[in-house]
């Protein structure tokens, strides 16, 4: 099942807090929002996708652990971008300075772009959607991006300001100057 997307505007147009209200009255569902307002449902993925998320969020996790300089985040998190649209990549990461200087509620969603995303595609997943999901977090001010492709054995690095580098079955990659000494190896995600 692939995501159902609902264009409710110019019907209904929610309100930032009538879409927090609907996704916290619907915690079973995976919601995002649209910068049209479009309305995404997404369905839950297979349990392949399912540990290959989970080990790239784990990764992620340790390593800022050990680092220190921000905070790691997986899918559950909602984030409201600069134009508008709520994400939820499937693991991000955020400068630790940035939300501090923001002081936001802990209970609501983060409003700005994180610093890394990372979306894994799952068996039906839209490769097209996705691709445009990380030209959006690029745009919003995202400093590194990583689309993992398991089905093409490949990964798409998104950075501002430049083309997207296609990598073709790498066996790491690295975080660069954005998540400074992390190496993810892509043994049990990408293959």
């Amino acid at each position: 099942m692939t995501a159902l997307i609902l264009n409710l505007y110019p019907t209904i147009e929610l309100t930032d807090e009538q879409f927090f209200q609907l996704c916290q009255n619907n915690r079973d569902l995976r919601l995002e929002r649209t910068q049209e307002g479009e309305l995404i449902i997404m369905p839950p993925t297979g349990w392949e996708s399912g540990n290959r998320n989970s080990r790239l969020t784990q990764r992620l996790g340790n390593w800022t652990d050990a680092d220190g300089t921000g905070l790691a985040f997986d899918s559950s998190t909602g984030f409201k971008l600069p134009n508008g649209a709520n994400r939820s990549p499937d693991a991000c990461w955020v400068k630790r300075e940035r939300i501090v200087a923001l002081s936001p509620d802990p209970s609501r969603f983060l409003p700005l772009a994180p610093d890394f995303v990372a979306e894994l595609r799952s068996a039906n997943d839209s490769l097209k959607t996705l691709q445009q999901k990380m030209q959006e977090y690029i745009d919003n001010g995202v400093r590194l991006g990583w689309l993992i492709d398991p089905q093409n054995q490949s990964v798409e690095i998104y950075r501002p300001g430049r083309e997207v580098e296609v990598l073709q079955s790498p066996a790491s990659l690295s975080g660069e100057d954005v998540l400074p000494g992390f190496v993810l190896d892509l043994a049990q995600i990408l293959n």
